[in-house]
């Protein structure tokens, strides 16, 4: 069965719906943040003193951090984080998170809804070192939601 096998998570791009849109703006080195979780009310039933009953109120959202290695090409992302956090205009941009095959083919694919940059990082300058300036970027969004992909 080709889909019994657990997926790999190292081939993956990430686009956004932004205009402009380079090339360099789907690759990343590590996207994490696509978490889930349900906040809930405790209950405290009259007369039951063994356990409280836990209640649902809403999802939330865990915020989703990109980080990729700097290079001199020209970026739009950049642009929109710039814009937003220099500038205080904010644009929400939905982005496509996409699972790839060896063939490059989506496998897994999440819709995320309404992003905002939150914070624009770059790491470390060191003289001493010889390592890969990583720029990181933070971004709140409203939701996610996994978008079937057909299996062939």
């Amino acid at each position: 069965m080709p889909g019994s096998n657990p997926l790999v998570g190292f081939y993956f791009s990430v686009v956004f719906e932004l205009v402009p849109q380079f090339s360099i703006d789907t690759t990343f080195q590590s996207v994490t943040g696509l978490k889930v979780t349900m906040e809930t009310e405790a209950y405290t039933e009259g007369g039951q003193n063994r356990f409280k009953h836990n209640l649902p109120l809403r999802s939330g959202y865990q915020d989703l951090v990109l980080k990729r290695g700097v290079t001199s090409d020209l970026s739009g992302l950049s642009m929109w984080c710039t814009q937003a956090l220099e500038s205080f205009i904010f644009y929400p941009a939905n982005l496509v998170v996409s699972l790839l095959n060896e063939n490059g083919v989506p496998v897994k694919v999440w819709y995320v809804s309404h992003a905002i940059p939150l914070s624009y990082e770059f790491s470390d300058l060191n003289a001493e070192e010889n390592k890969i300036v990583i720029e990181t970027i933070t971004l709140r969004y409203n939701f996610f939601k996994e978008i079937p992909v057909p299996s062939f």
